[in-house]
């Protein structure tokens, strides 16, 4: 007699049949990784596919929130007119105040070009921005009026628009610059000082303001060389920082992203710069530029646990009830620590001196909180020397004539209107310029 299965018995034996033909043994062995396109190294598995999720993505409720230890409620004491940029309107200058000369750099969101301001023949920088989201653009102008013209923050003197293509432009002050991959190696452990001390006060500056910049970088690093001036730049990935906020975690380049992005830690905080910062000082005194040099997000994380170790990067995973998928797991394998003096290049030994090691080993922490604060990295002994010359020029009032001397430099530039008089904009939610008209843009000003 032929047995016949039960209809819902028989949906339930289908049902398991397919799921099990479609889906993939597991454990997966690493080396037939079901992403299998990034297989070949084990470090090299990509993030989304190993079980990371995007930003987007809604999260497990976590054991433990991050909280900023410093500056968590300013932008709430200083008003909602302060943070918010979407209430923001801005006034557009005239794109024919400026003419360009050339071509000095691009990103993934700008163009940028020296120029000229046409009535003054003073040289400007100009950033016209790719076709993004119009909040965007906000942001970065509302940051930029709180913070402009700040210590050792570059100074925005309009924002224009070309009305013919739609294509807006940010004019900044016109800093002269060394390009960092000639300018490193030259320097002296004096120069690396006063170098870092100069960016941890821009840092300062900004996060006492309740912003984070999230994109710390050589490249958003101006330096002069001659007169030793530094300015802190490229503010369209910058935020304001409010504690009970999740924020995304595709910011920052990748060599320079801290743990807590490349594990979707989304309630990062302004300490993120600091490991940014860590990140930069390390790559100058081993001269191992990147000194954390990953393929992509998940082999980034692995180059990581292979200098810092694994014991404590999951020791800071459990305190936050953060999760590393599986496979990452088996791709980061098991490290012991390495002590930073393993890096010190041949020829660099002044460079890695104790203080410099000291230093670097509290700013390249897993958790954030744990991570030195700008103002307490200004106080380590690394900078005992800029630090007490900084301190000099305050009480001899030289440091107070070089700022306004600046200030009237820059007062003869800035566009006050551009900040101040609220229009509704009648631009549309993206900004309709089309790739190729940079190039005609270029050649106008030409």
């Amino acid at each position: 007699m032929q047995t016949v299965l039960p209809p819902h018995l028989l949906f339930l034996f289908l049902s398991f049949f397919f799921f099990c033909a479609a889906s993939p043994p597991f454990p997966l062995p690493l080396s037939l990784s079901y992403c299998s396109p990034y297989a070949s190294s084990p470090c090299s598995t990509r993030l989304s596919c190993v079980g990371m999720p995007p930003s987007s993505k809604k999260k497990a409720a976590r054991i433990l929130r991050h909280v900023s230890k410093v500056h968590a409620d300013v932008n709430e004491k200083l008003g909602r007119s302060y943070y918010d940029y979407d209430v923001v309107h801005v006034e557009w200058g005239n794109v024919d105040d400026y003419e360009i000369v050339r071509k000095i750099g691009r990103g993934k969101y700008s163009e940028v070009f020296e120029g000229v301001a046409v009535a003054s023949g003073d040289r400007v920088v100009i950033k016209v921005l790719k076709p993004v989201k119009k909040k965007k653009i906000r942001r970065e102008i509302k940051i930029l009026q709180n913070i402009s013209g700040g210590t050792n923050i570059v100074t925005m003197i309009d924002a224009v628009i070309d009305r013919a293509t739609g294509t807006p432009a940010l004019i900044f002050e016109h800093i002269a610059n060394d390009d960092f991959k000639s300018l490193y190696p030259t320097f002296t452990d004096a120069d690396v000082r006063h170098f870092f001390f100069e960016l941890l006060r821009a840092l300062e500056y900004c996060h006492a303001r309740g912003i984070a910049h999230r994109d710390v970088k050589p490249h958003n690093i101006m330096y002069n060389a001659q007169t030793r001036e530094l300015r802190l730049i490229d503010w369209g990935l910058a935020e304001f920082y409010h504690p009970d906020q999740d924020y995304n975690v595709r910011v920052a380049s990748r060599y320079f992203k801290g743990p807590e992005l490349l594990t979707d830690m989304q309630d990062y905080d302004y300490s993120l710069d600091l490991w940014s910062t860590g990140c930069v000082l390390a790559g100058i005194i081993f001269r191992r530029e990147p000194f954390f040099h990953g393929r992509d997000n998940a082999d980034q994380l692995c180059k990581i646990a292979r200098v810092l170790g694994t014991e404590d990067l999951y020791k800071w995973v459990a305190k936050y009830g953060l999760t590393i998928d599986p496979a990452l797991q088996a791709a980061i394998g098991r490290h012991a620590r390495k002590p930073f003096n393993r890096f010190i290049a041949r020829g660099a030994e002044s460079l890695a001196n104790a203080d410099a090691l000291s230093l670097l080993e509290k700013l390249l922490v897993y958790d954030p909180a744990e991570r030195l604060t700008a103002t307490e990295a200004m106080a380590h002994p690394y900078f005992d020397v800029p630090r007490a010359a900084f301190e000099a020029r305050l009480r001899t009032g030289k440091e107070a004539a070089a700022q306004a001397k600046n200030k009237a430099k820059l007062d003869k530039l800035r566009k006050p209107a551009s900040f101040n008089k609220m229009l509704d904009d009648p631009q549309p939610e993206r900004w309709p310029v089309q790739p190729e008209l940079y190039d005609e843009y270029e050649l106008r000003g030409r």
